[in-house]
């Protein structure tokens, strides 16, 4: 009898062990589940921004990673520079104008290529001449796999003159480095080793 009540005995415990590992494994399993999904809200939180508009009403954006739009901003940051840079107009101070903005957005390689161009007359030629220039950008190709970044530009140049206009193909390369955003730079990005691999003559209309 004395066994028999020795062996209930032993198997409620052994029964009270199973069921108290059990329950702390589930407590476990529910502490961890509730622990990441709180991570997973906070996470999701971080990503709103509250904005309170003069002070009245509170507004809801959402937060983005920058570097999602880098590629869209390097492209854009080349192609302005190419709108600045060769965008000419038959007046020295739109010239001139146009050229300190494009600087602010590349190293000395570019002054360099525009100090060529002014010392080989080029410049007082388009005033001289009453010459409009400008240009149609085709595509930008940029490779992010490498920094800095490897970049080749393709546009069209048009250069209107009172007898005909001009059409030239322009190939340009160029290295991307990232740099601090500013009111004159607002793509936070700075051109590099900047050449023209190609500028020729396409066709020649007679106006």
């Amino acid at each position: 009898m004395e066994f028999k009540t020795l062996r209930n005995i032993e198997n409620s415990f052994q029964q009270i062990r199973l069921y108290a590992i059990v329950f702390a494994v589930l407590c476990a399993l529910v502490t961890g589940y509730a622990l990441w999904r709180s991570y997973g809200f906070a996470e999701q939180q971080r990503q709103k921004i509250y904005v309170l508009d003069n002070g009245k009403s509170l507004m809801l954006a959402l937060a983005q990673d920058a570097s999602i739009n880098r590629p869209v901003e390097a492209r854009e940051h080349v192609r302005r520079f190419h709108e600045l840079f060769f965008t000419l107009a038959p007046d020295k101070n739109a010239i001139e104008s146009n050229m300190k903005r494009a600087f602010s957005l590349a190293d000395k390689s570019a002054f360099n290529y525009y100090k060529d161009l002014l010392e080989k007359g080029y410049y007082n030629r388009i005033i001289s001449g009453n010459v409009q220039q400008r240009i149609e950008m085709d595509s930008v190709a940029c490779n992010f796999e490498t920094y800095p970044y490897v970049v080749r530009s393709y546009a069209r140049q048009i250069i209107i003159r009172s007898s005909n206009v001009t059409r030239r193909s322009l190939v340009t390369s160029c290295l991307l480095v990232n740099s601090v955003r500013s009111d004159n730079n607002p793509q936070g990005f700075n051109i590099e080793k900047f050449a023209v691999i190609e500028n020729r003559d396409i066709e020649v209309i007679e106006r």
